[in-house]
């Protein structure tokens, strides 16, 4: 998944603009302003042309640009210590290497939503290109080439929405209309500024509604469109054919970094309640339950857990002491509903959650074991993507080759191709998992199993099929149960480094 904007130091190409006449002393309405659109929009049917509406809604969008500072660190000077150091000025000479400043930019899309200025655009557009990086200045665009400096008004990371505010008078607008409405197979429109070519519009359909890509968190749902979408057309404005914003563009799905179809909108119906708040000046705030969620209960979980398929989202990992934990959730449980809503691949568990208030009340029906039960849970307020961040760590291939502690003969996991032994501090230390975590630490996989493509040594199973594991008997005897319920598979809960809860399926041999 690619954000549709570029890092770019190359001169902007100017395309067609259209300039907007401004009658003296008339009030400005919005350029999609009901009665407006309509007269000039394509019929139902494969329209004829887009150029009239067009003409209404492209002096609304923006050109957004950004100066930054890079600050890089020099490379160690390779003669410190010796008679020739302070010869190399580019290696800092004494006292060690300089840091060096350099230049950046970033260029995307936005869409103005008033007449005094206020604009919408992607969090990315506006952030930091780079580690290091800080932004000196953000410079607005208009249809007319006119420029402005812009100031940031709100900003949220989650949901990748920003708003900036320039000074300004009966500017061009546009309003959002409801994408709740959005079918595939709908007409839209996207204007945008892709590779710095000035309002750019691209055509298509709506490919699909309440699209879940796969990265988690409280806002992965979009409209997809075929419309083309390429770096630099984030932030811009999804039109539907009576010209209203039902989706801000952010992403697009390529290997190559450019268009092939398949593009990404924020609904409006999840943009603008964030909006009006970041306009206000408040904080967005999410419900948080203190859950690891390890995905929908696909194939492999169904196999596993003998539950059905297709319903609800598995529980990978729950948080000591937060509010799941204190309604008694577990890992390996199936959360089925939240407040009566199901928990679909359309609406998922983060999703729902996210969307009751902090302090909210969350009632969730839930699969444990395959028996359900309903449990009763008190939202709190969601960290920061920050806050969030810092609890997770890389993994680590580092396993010591002997352990001063105590050393365990690797005992064999059985039917599962795998050789484990007890986790002891010293083993711990050098995989660099927490000293709190519980389980067994794989010695050797065999490379003809199943876990020889999904396992490695060093990772810690903790759990299996909801059943914690201490020890290689414990594996044997959940596998051997699994056997007996004809089941052909388990799934393993895995530590990797400071990564944990990791929820994997292991055919039994």
């Amino acid at each position: 998944m690619r954000y549709a904007y570029a890092i770019t130091s190359a001169l902007l190409l100017g395309g067609a603009t259209a300039t907007l006449a401004l009658q003296p002393g008339t009030a400005q309405v919005a350029q999609n302003e009901p009665g407006a659109i309509q007269a000039v929009a394509p019929r139902a049917g494969a329209p004829m042309s887009f150029a009239d509406m067009v003409a209404k809604l492209q002096p609304a969008v923006v050109n957004i640009s950004t100066k930054q500072s890079i600050t890089v660190k020099q490379q160690a000077n390779p003669f410190a210590g010796t008679p020739f150091e302070g010869f190399f000025g580019q290696f800092g000479g004494q006292g060690g290497p300089q840091p060096q400043k350099r230049e950046g930019a970033s260029l995307g899309s936005g869409f103005l939503i008033s007449p005094d200025g206020y604009i919408v655009t992607n969090n990315h557009v506006i952030a930091p290109g780079a580690a290091g990086a800080s932004v000196d200045s953000i410079t607005v665009t208009l249809n007319d080439r006119k420029e402005y400096t812009a100031k940031v008004v709100g900003r949220d990371e989650t949901s990748d929405l920003a708003v900036l505010k320039i000074d300004g008078r009966n500017l061009p607008f546009v309003r959002f209309g409801d994408s709740s409405r959005a079918r595939p197979g709908d007409w839209v429109l996207a204007i945008g500024q892709p590779f710095g070519l000035s309002s750019t519009v691209t055509a298509g359909i709506v490919s699909a509604v309440h699209r879940v890509t796969g990265q988690g968190g409280a806002n992965d749902r979009f409209i997809q469109t075929d419309a083309a979408i390429n770096q630099g057309n984030s932030g811009g404005p999804m039109f539907d054919m009576n010209g209203n914003v039902i989706g801000i563009n952010s992403q697009i799905y390529s290997q190559s970094g450019g268009n092939i179809g398949i593009g990404f909108a924020i609904p409006a119906e999840d943009a603008k309640p964030i909006i009006d708040r970041l306009m206000k000046g408040q904080k967005i705030e999410r419900g948080y339950l203190g859950v690891q969620i390890g995905g929908p209960v696909n194939d492999d979980v169904a196999a596993s857990l003998g539950v059905p398929k297709g319903q609800g989202e598995i529980i990978a990992k729950v948080e000591p002491d937060g509010p799941a934990a204190k309604a008694g959730l577990k890992a390996f449980d199936v959360v089925t509903k939240v407040n009566g809503q199901a928990v679909t691949p359309e609406q998922t568990l983060s999703y729902l959650i996210a969307n009751v208030p902090p302090g909210g009340r969350v009632q969730l029906d839930v699969l444990r074991g395959g028996k359900p039960m309903s449990l009763t849970a008190t939202a709190a307020t969601r960290p920061s993507n920050d806050e969030l961040r810092a609890t997770m760590g890389d993994g680590s291939d580092a396993f010591p080759d002997s352990d001063d502690d105590a050393e365990v003969a690797p005992t064999a996991g059985g039917g599962l191709g795998l050789s484990v032994q007890a986790l002891t501090p010293a083993i711990a230390r050098a995989i660099n998992v927490d000293p709190s975590t519980q389980g067994v630490v794989i010695a050797a996989v065999d490379p003809s199993s199943d876990a020889a493509s999904k396992l490695k040594r060093g990772d810690v199973i903790t759990a299996i099929n909801g059943t914690a594991v201490r020890s290689a008997a414990d594996i044997q005897r959940i596998v051997a149960a699994a056997k007996a319920a004809g089941r052909p598979q388990v799934l393993a809960q895995i530590t990797r480094g400071r990564i944990a809860g990791a929820l994997i399926p292991l055919r039994i041999k």
